[in-house]
């Protein structure tokens, strides 16, 4: 009978150390953060060739998803943005910093540089 009682004891806490092990991890969980980019094509054809597989492979090396891309844009409020946008998802603004100080990125920069202007910004989302 002891035996019995102890297995139920230990299946409870168990149970209940699990679930306050999970909670625990939700609560230290970090929101993810967005970086939008505005670009302002002057060559299209040269920038779609040579820039944007290049930014694109060094944004998946350094641990950011392409979330959107593209220039059909709908401008639902206030004026529009530049001729294309990129919405990328990252861990943490450190993940971002790393991606911009990589050699992959500098050197797509300067690439991207000959054929467009942009204006980058981040912002945190929100925790679930």
């Amino acid at each position: 009978m002891k035996t019995q009682y102890t297995v139920a004891l230990a299946i409870i806490s168990g149970f209940g150390l699990g679930a306050a092990a999970i909670e625990s991890l939700h609560a230290q969980a970090k929101p993810p953060v967005y970086v939008i980019t505005e670009i302002d094509v002057t060559t299209q054809e040269a920038y779609m060739k040579e820039y944007a597989p290049k930014a694109q492979a060094a944004i998946k090396k350094s641990g950011g998803r392409l979330l959107a891309a593209g220039g059909k844009l709908t401008v639902i409020e206030g004026a529009p943005p530049k001729s294309r946008v990129a919405v990328t998802v990252w861990d943490s603004m450190e993940k971002i910093q790393a991606w911009r100080n990589s050699k992959e990125f500098n050197e797509a920069r300067k690439v991207g540089a000959k054929y467009a202007t942009f204006r980058t910004y981040a912002v945190e989302g929100v925790s679930r």
